[in-house]
């Protein structure tokens, strides 16, 4: 009898470098699925920038329907150079969070390195938190529109959309996660209360209420200022930090930055009852496409979070144990074509390095 597990992967290099970054992962993948006994079906698509070019088509509602009988879907960027900037995250991006319902964008920040950090970090001090955004309400519902528009009078609104349902599952998300995984027990809720009265309102008193049904995990707030603040003088003050769609954008990207930059920065779209989406939050690239010196380290992780997901934690943990040895003991830089290795060649280390 056949006991070994099968995923359905659904596979999108996308546009610019991604799809040298997600074969650097794939390579990974390959390794580690034989090495700890499951097996992996990859369905390749190739949505993005050149598809649309080429038919038009951006994001076929068939496609829709295939993905969610997927496990899991590994994405490598979205965003083409001889596109309007819109048309493919809208059409693409936004479209897979929303109808996939993937409402949390789970963001780690660990810093591997302390040699990658742009910190002065003292003495004791780490950077090692986990941002959960939430993913699919706030300002990026696309509510809103334009009044005489084109005109000297014109007047445009954006529509910041947040439900009691999309606050409370976001926010139980981030105190189950700190009582799982955390390091400190702790979330962190970054908004804005003093001036985003009713939309941080929802969320303090949200959050609030959530947090009684979790006694053994300490609670705080700072204003989305003060978090950014903190992140580059306190870092190792945060463990679990939640927040809406906009402000976990912006504090990501700081994030990423303190982290080592975006050749190291992944990120997962989760919906944690269907399909969730992995992906390296660099974006395409397309200035370093064919070059082979872009960083695929941001792709591994994210196939480890995928991995993760998927249940298969030893696997998971194999893939971002070799990345840290790769980078401690390997890489030159983080930076594109700075590594000392070429894309290709950094995939390799950390196909060597898998214990």
């Amino acid at each position: 009898m056949n006991n070994t597990k099968n995923y359905k992967i659904a596979v999108i290099g996308g546009d610019g470098t991604g799809p040298e970054v997600v074969r650097e992962g794939l390579k990974v993948l390959e390794v580690v699925s034989e090495k700890y006994g499951f097996d992996c079906e990859l369905i390749d698509y190739d949505f993005g920038g050149d598809r649309y070019l080429k038919t038009g088509e951006i994001l076929p509602d068939s496609a829709i329907k295939e993905l969610r009988g997927f496990n899991s879907i590994y994405l490598g960027a979205i965003g083409h150079p001889e596109v309007k900037p819109g048309i493919l995250e809208k059409g693409i991006l936004l479209r897979i969070r929303f109808e996939l319902d993937q409402y949390i964008n789970l963001r780690p920040v660990t810093l591997y390195d302390q040699k990658y950090c742009p910190l002065n970090l003292r003495e004791g001090q780490k950077v090692d938190f986990k941002v959960v955004r939430e993913n699919t309400e706030g300002l990026y519902c696309g509510a809103g529109g334009f009044l005489r528009k084109n005109t000297s009078e014109e007047v445009a609104v954006q529509e910041s959309v947040n439900t009691y349902k999309g606050v409370e599952r976001c926010v139980r998300y981030a105190f189950e996660y700190a009582r799982k995984d955390g390091k400190q027990k702790k979330v962190t809720l970054c908004g804005k209360t003093n001036v985003l009265t009713y939309a941080f309102g929802l969320w303090e008193r949200v959050f609030d209420l959530v947090s009684k049904d979790y006694p053994d995990i300490k609670t705080d707030y700072a204003h989305v200022d003060a978090t950014c603040m903190w992140m580059v003088k306190n870092p190792e003050w945060f463990d679990v930090i939640v927040t809406d769609n906009m402000f976990g954008d912006i504090i990501t990207d700081l994030g990423a930055m303190i982290q080592g930059g975006m050749g190291i920065a992944a990120g997962g779209n989760i919906n944690p009852e269907g399909v969730s989406m992995f992906e390296p939050i660099g974006g395409s690239a397309p200035k370093y496409t064919g070059q082979g010196i872009i960083n695929p380290l941001a792709a591994i992780c994210a196939l480890s979070m995928l991995l993760s997901q998927l249940g298969e934690a030893d696997a998971a943990k194999a893939v971002e144990d070799s990345v840290i040895r790769v980078v401690r003991e390997k890489l030159n830089s983080l930076g594109a074509g700075r590594m000392g290795y070429s894309t290709s060649q950094v995939g390799d280390l950390v196909v060597k390095n898998i214990l």
